[in-house]
């Protein structure tokens, strides 16, 4: 086999790893908690606004605990992020197969509050029970959500599907007959939660949001905090789309839990008072680095070779073509250029379309090493910020600066292989015109 046909061959498994339905789902959930992410960073933004000063100056107008209020949106939504998730993850799997989506969100959501801790201890050793904990309703509980989310949606789907359960007469209303329906599979799925929670807490003290954390989430979180893993998941997030296969999405389905949890672990040492710059607990790569840092103008940065078009581009295509994308890669959206040059099977970019965000990524990742970048915690923009903007609300000024860097290297990349595309498409046009 020949590397044209591994290379082929690896396209294909990532293709159909794609359209697995519990791949999809997740995906599709977690578009579903950007209003929530996105909502809460806003108002975590204007408590931790990075402009010195900004805590003493509103402080001085509204009272020490002016940021009171902003946080409490932070917990309400940052803090119990599994629950959203187990939602919306469920609600999507089952209403991707035609079926009442909310009735199984329901469920999954009861089952992962059926399974969570039963007691938190506090500072002091007191026991409380009868609580759920944002400790595991938040980021360390994202792994046992996707899940019981899974679980529940399978036995939901199979017993829907096979009339498994009570069968209610023609003349009874929809709505009475969904509820029905959801009897057996919520019977089932409730039996499973009670059985792990007693094997969990009986045999070995523990819950099992606590023990999958131990066992899966942070050895998964390490990984992908680490130069090499950061490296491979932006490389291959390119390596996808270039094959036409969306790789943000497909990697980010099985990523973006883990970055998003290390983000929310960076906010929980600044909630406790802590820097995270210099901070050996402080996670490098979360999903601001992913979003924003290495994806100037889109997957590939391809801001960097719009801008290297307008440096040197001659070819009505290219030209025409640059004019077309820049306004929509300005703020992140990059399918003109995608799918328009193409960039899609294009082996003249296939090299810089996977060297710049990984290029982008270890200059972020050592800024954050060096001390110049402090880590990211839960405070995200949208994805169509524009470049410098982004890295400027996430970080300061020190953002912009990283961001302007990784932007003028992205150019300098793609420079040489736009001109090759330049004088391609110019041999095309004359050509062309030739003959006509």
């Amino acid at each position: 086999m020949n590397r044209q046909e591994m290379f082929n061959k690896f396209l294909e498994v990532m293709n159909r790893f794609a359209q697995i339905k519990a791949v999809v789902a997740i995906k599709d959930g977690f578009i579903m908690t950007t209003p929530f992410t996105i909502c809460g960073s806003l108002f975590l933004l204007i408590a931790c606004l990075p402009i010195p000063g900004w805590n003493e100056l509103m402080s001085g107008m509204f009272g020490k605990d002016w940021a009171a209020p902003l946080f409490a949106v932070s917990g309400g939504t940052f803090s119990i992020l599994a629950l959203i998730i187990v939602v919306c993850n469920a609600y999507k799997y089952v209403s991707n197969e035609g079926l009442d989506g909310m009735t199984a969100a329901g469920l999954a959501l009861s089952a992962f509050v059926i399974v969570l801790p039963p007691e938190i201890v506090l500072e002091d050793g007191q026991v409380v029970g009868n609580v759920i904990s944002k400790n595991w309703a938040g980021s360390n509980g994202i792994i046992t959500a996707l899940i019981v989310a899974y679980i529940t949606s399978r036995i939901y789907c199979y017993c829907v599907k096979n009339h498994i359960g009570i069968k209610m007469p023609d003349s009874v209303p929809g709505g009475v007959v969904r509820a029905f329906e959801a009897l057996t599979p919520g019977f089932l799925v409730f039996t499973l939660a009670a059985l792990v929670w007693g094997v969990c807490h009986f045999a070995a003290n523990t819950s099992a949001p606590e023990l999958l954390f131990s066992a899966i989430q942070v050895p998964l979180q390490s990984l992908s905090d680490t130069l090499a893993g950061g490296s491979i998941i932006v490389g291959l997030q390119s390596v996808l789309f270039w094959a036409g296969i969306h790789g943000p999405n497909v990697v980010g389905g099985v990523v973006n839990p883990m970055l998003i949890a290390n983000s929310l672990d960076n906010q929980a040492l600044l909630d406790a008072g802590q820097a995270l710059m210099g901070n050996p607990a402080a996670k490098l790569m979360t999903i601001q680095v992913s979003d924003v840092f290495v994806k100037s103008g889109g997957c590939g940065m391809t801001l960097g070779l719009i801008i290297a078009s307008y440096m040197v581009a001659k070819s009505e295509q290219l030209t025409s073509l640059t004019k077309m994308a820049t306004v929509p890669g300005l703020f992140n959206i990059n399918e003109p250029i995608i799918f328009g040059l193409p960039v899609v099977f294009n082996g003249l970019l296939l090299v810089p379309f996977i060297l710049v965000p990984v290029a982008a990524f270890i200059i972020t990742y050592t800024a954050m090493l060096a001390g110049f970048l402090s880590p990211m915690g839960a405070i995200q923009v949208p994805w169509t910020t524009p470049p410098v903007i982004a890295g400027l609300l996430l970080d300061g000024w020190q953002g912009a600066v990283i961001q302007l860097i990784n932007l003028a290297l992205s150019v300098v990349i793609y420079l040489p292989f736009v001109k090759r595309l330049d004088s391609n498409c110019l041999e095309e046009e004359k050509t062309m015109n030739d003959l006509a």
